[in-house]
């Protein structure tokens, strides 16, 4: 019986021994082996090698904490709830079952076998088994499934999936020890994944930072043809910053990857359309946004003396009223440069200055073609806004300059450039340009309402 008994055992009992042994000699011999491995690994780099160690440290002794503080709330939970059904020795079970789940996924299954055992002892009817037996039963799941990957994910850097992932992978290659691994052998994983640019598939794949930036997401879904999307993605952002904010450091950016794309031909007619649909129902859907007060600036306010604040709010630029005919009629009309690209800048546009009270319009992408120009209603329109977010060379802004003046001769002309290019060269010396930004763009027009000096036309190139 004793034979039948132990053979069983002697094989996890001689891994369990050979493990503890290397790992008293690895803990003894731990800065010996760590300038080894720097010098296998990188004595060229000792910077880059020493960074991977010390990172791969820290994330794992932040694992091991984590995973020791979530071990012993779980056996208080079950000692305290073994303690309120009656089980007997209640803290005994629920210590034991702290130990038994350092054994990942199974280790508290095995724990609750002895308290359900003696809940069957002990109780003549089935009340306690089956209350000890829910207790197992729902807070396994609760904590193995939902709160362990979420916490060993923020604790160590992998995303809830990979902690799945790795604990099904390793547990197919190496059994029980590969289960047990799994999470600090994938979080070396990522390590390496960050300090190796070779393997830096291993971080984008594993790793808990997002796979691609605000501006790489909106751009992907105008791609995939999901606004939806992208405007939720909006509202998050909106949640702490202003709409224009959004337009400029997200939308506008997502236009100049496009604009790339298009450079390398990689853009076709329609994918330009789907981008200029897909921006056109982000403005609509942000149209009846309203920014929220920045507190900070509020309680800075506050604080300030009336005559501070009435001085303050006159200097400010919406303080100054603004003529008639800018607020009742659309006096900016805004016209696309070159493509359907530049319509989507052009829109944006027009709805932040109209937020700022100044009507505004935007044209279609052939606004300046020959066939469209002369039969452009400018009834009104004090101001065109030429917007570029594509290439554009000085000769086609001077030459889209010469024909609005052609056609609206008393009109100002606003030329807005965002793509790259054109840096420091005085591109038309009598028309008015802004570069850079979408904020930049809405103060020049505010500006302009309000009586501030622009351009003289009498030099117009001919």
């Amino acid at each position: 019986m004793l034979v039948a008994l132990i053979t069983p055992l002697i094989f996890p009992l001689t891994t369990t021994g050979v493990v503890f042994i290397f790992v008293v000699f690895i803990l003894v011999q731990r800065q010996d082996l760590r300038n080894r491995l720097v010098r296998l690994a990188g004595a060229q780099d000792l910077q880059r090698t020493t960074a991977a160690l010390d990172d791969a440290g820290t994330r794992l002794s932040r694992l091991f904490l984590t995973q020791l503080a979530l071990n012993a709330a779980f056996g208080v939970v079950i000692g305290v709830g073994l303690w309120i059904i009656g089980v007997p020795s209640a803290p005994l079970w629920g210590m034991l079952a702290m130990i038994l789940r350092f054994v990942p996924y199974v280790g508290a299954l095995i724990s609750a076998v002895f308290p359900v055992l003696l809940a069957a002892a002990v109780d003549p009817g089935w009340t306690m088994v089956l209350w000890t037996a829910v207790l197992f039963i729902v807070l396994e799941p609760i904590v193995g499934h939902v709160i362990e990957p979420m916490m060993y994910g923020h604790s160590s850097g992998l995303s809830p999936v990979a902690v799945i992932a790795a604990a099904t992978f390793w547990t197919w290659l190496w059994g029980a020890i590969g289960l047990i691994l799994a999470t600090p052998l994938t979080i070396c994983l990522v390590v390496l994944g960050r300090h190796v640019d070779r393997l830096k598939f291993l971080e984008v794949m594993l790793g808990d930072q997002p796979a691609l930036t605000r501006v790489e997401v909106i751009y992907q879904s105008m791609l995939a043809r999901d606004p939806v999307e992208a405007t939720e993605q909006a509202r998050l952002f909106l949640r702490q910053k202003p709409l224009i904010a959004y337009y400029d450091e997200i939308l506008l950016e997502g236009l100049r990857l496009a604009q790339v794309d298009a450079e390398r031909d990689r853009l076709d007619e329609e994918l330009m359309r789907r981008i200029r649909d897909a921006v056109a129902e982000i403005v609509d859907d942000l149209g009846a946004h309203e920014d929220a007060p920045e507190p900070e600036a509020d309680a800075a306010t506050a604080q300030q003396s009336p005559l501070a604040q009435l001085e303050k709010a006159e200097a400010a630029p919406d303080a100054q009223p603004l003529p008639e005919r800018w607020r009742t009629r659309k006096p900016v009309l805004c016209i696309p440069g070159l493509g359907l690209l530049d319509e989507a800048v052009a829109m944006m546009i027009a709805q932040l200055v109209e937020r700022r009270g100044i009507g505004a319009r935007a044209e279609q992408a052939d606004a300046l073609s020959m066939s469209r120009i002369f039969s452009l209603d400018t009834t009104g329109v004090e101001l065109i806004c030429v917007c570029y977010v594509e290439a554009v060379s000085a000769a086609q802004v001077r030459y889209a300059a010469r024909r609005i003046h052609r056609m609206a001769p008393d009109v100002l002309v606003l030329v807005a450039l965002f793509g790259d290019g054109l840096e420091g060269e005085d591109v038309i010396p009598s028309t008015d340009v802004v570069r850079g930004s979408l904020q930049a763009t809405v103060d020049r027009v505010v500006a302009i309402a309000n009586g501030a000096s622009v351009p003289d036309k009498s030099s117009e190139p001919r």
